[in-house]
């Protein structure tokens, strides 16, 4: 399998990242000696089932290291943009490949293990996009204190994961449901209106179930989704807020000063 790491954005002054990045991307920024993306571009060069990565939003002039084949391409404007670009570019290194994983360059927790792990999954299901969600006890047990959004569902509250695995035809259709998906892939209950009021409803009184949920995604966007219950909280674990990267530098100097 291919990978795609997507590694756009430059914070903008009013973001809360910006007093850490000030106007330089935030991907290359330094989280216990190392820039951040190169954490995430270790755990996935390293893991046997990665053959080519493809590094989205930054140019080749940068200090990133990697002994597998490494392609940059300049941000594209829009993430859905930058991902259907990348995933073009993955099918004219490799005009074989089926699945590719994207993972997002601000999980700098990642390991090779958590890699294989959703590689192995998808090898085991046939579908054309793999959503990793982890459960609110998962994610606390690991970072108390992480403030993550969950969604509600019946008897579960999960949140998405950025590290996700998708077939490489199902990223070529439907460019109008792609942007709405991407433009609300943070408010739950914006993605549950996209499938229907009745979803809509069913969110807000928790008696939408993720088999229920399965579906009524399938049927919208047209293509075979699988939703799988992640036990990495890490993959859910980006900086998008500084007390985020706080948190995530204290992880990783403690494991650096333990190794």
């Amino acid at each position: 399998m291919d990978a795609v790491i997507t590694a756009g954005g430059i914070p903008a002054p009013e973001d809360p990242l910006y007093e850490y990045t000030q106007g330089k991307s935030k991907a290359l920024l330094d989280i216990a000696g190392k820039p951040m993306v190169q954490w995430v571009l270790d755990a996935v060069s390293a893991s046997q089932n990665i053959d080519n990565i493809v590094i989205i939003g930054l140019e080749s002039d940068n200090p990133l290291i990697c002994e597998k084949p490494i392609t940059y391409i300049p941000n594209q404007g829009g993430m859905l943009d930058n991902v259907r670009v990348s995933i073009f570019k993955v099918a004219e290194i490799n005009p074989e490949a089926d699945h590719v994983i994207m993972v997002s360059s601000d999980i700098p927790a990642l390991t090779t293990v958590m890699v294989d792990w959703a590689v192995h999954t998808a090898d085991a299901h046939e579908a054309d996009f793999y959503y990793n969600l982890i459960t609110r006890e998962v994610m606390e047990a690991r970072y108390p204190g992480s403030n993550r959004s969950y969604v509600k569902l019946k008897g579960l509250e999960v949140c998405g994961g950025d590290m996700n695995v998708i077939r490489v035809e199902a990223a070529t259709g439907n460019d109008e449901l792609w942007q709405k998906l991407i433009n609300s892939r943070k408010n739950p209950f914006k993605q549950a209106a996209l499938f229907g009021y009745g979803t809509l409803f069913l969110l807000l009184t928790r008696r939408l179930s993720l088999d229920d949920a399965v579906p009524r995604i399938e049927k919208q966007l047209g293509i075979k989704g699988r939703p799988v219950l992640c036990p990495f909280a890490e993959i859910a674990m980006d900086v998008d807020k500084p007390h985020q990267f706080e948190i995530l530098r204290a992880d990783l100097e403690k494991q650096l000063a333990g190794s």
